[in-house]
């Protein structure tokens, strides 16, 4: 019987952009535009679902205010819990991407992995923080991430996360496929004319070398104060061969959805052996400390 998991994606828009409302009130507002698209998920079926780059409020790194570290939390913590409830009534693995507090002036750009059955299963931190000008000043605000490449085995599949800027490193994306995932979601938060050609080279081009599926978020509009561009959308599946399954609108918050087949990945592996024919001892060069 073949394995097919449905899943989706969320892209949406930041509904309040409104430097003079407090962080919490922003941050409400975003889960709270978040919250239908859940129960849309519950009502098509998704399995496994998964949200944007720090979902619950604007992509703030455009500046350098501390006002933002009060949007840090505990991983797990209270949204993680919201989270887990809707996991557990919907039957449903939810990804959250999460702006963490480990401790006082310790941060990190994390998604947090929940179980169908509502349990907390792990978290992956951003390992590469991008100092980019103008517009993505994100050492100000996160700390490397240093736990690795974690692969979370859920009710339905083998999941992995690889946040936004990682996706320009392909070292972590083959170490999650080492790690056995069969599902690696990437959330986002890119505009227009930064990175938007490559949007659909990058991450096919992993599940190809690697041999999986690959779930791309992005926001969609734009966010005052900053004003840094359009995030363009356009949140996408794409199958172990490269081919890209579905793609969300361009402007508009949505649920993208996508029925994957996992048999395909033995499939497509039994045809392209990277993972035999791979010669990790002739690589040390790659992580050898420069002098």
């Amino acid at each position: 019987m073949a394995r097919i998991v449905r899943s989706g994606l969320i892209q949406c828009k930041n509904p309040i952009n409104d430097e003079s409302r407090s962080v919490a009130e922003i941050q409400r507002a975003a889960l709270d535009a978040h919250l239908p698209f859940v129960e849309e998920a519950a009502a098509k079926g998704v399995k496994i679902l998964c949200l944007q780059e720090i979902f619950n409020g604007p992509y703030f790194c455009p500046g350098q205010s501390v006002r933002w570290y009060d949007a840090a939390e505990s991983v797990p913590g209270p949204t993680t819990e919201v989270f887990s409830a809707l996991a557990k009534k919907h039957q449903m693995v939810i990804v959250v991407p999460l702006y963490e507090r480990e401790q006082a002036g310790v941060y990190y750009n994390t998604a947090a992995v929940i179980d169908a059955d509502g349990a907390y299963l792990g978290k992956y931190r951003k390992t590469h923080i991008p100092q980019v000008n103008p517009g993505f000043f994100e050492k100000f605000y996160f700390k490397p991430g240093n736990m690795g490449y974690p692969v979370f085995q859920t009710a339905y599949a083998k999941v992995g996360v690889y946040i936004c800027y990682d996706r320009h490193f392909p070292e972590g994306a083959r170490a999650l496929g080492l790690h056995g995932a069969e599902i690696v979601y990437n959330p986002s938060a890119t505009v227009a004319g930064v990175s938007e050609y490559l949007w659909k080279i990058e991450q096919p081009a992993h599940a190809v070398a690697n041999g999986y599926y690959v779930g791309a978020i992005n926001r969609v509009g734009t966010e005052a104060p900053w004003n840094i561009g359009e995030f363009y959308g356009q949140s996408y599946f794409v199958n172990p061969r490269g081919q890209l399954l579905t793609v969300g609108s361009r402007d508009q918050s949505e649920l993208v959805v996508a029925d994957l087949d996992l048999d395909l990945i033995e499939e497509v592996r039994r045809t392209w052996q990277f993972y035999r024919d791979r010669r990790p001892e002739m690589y040390g060069p790659l992580t050898a400390q420069e002098e």
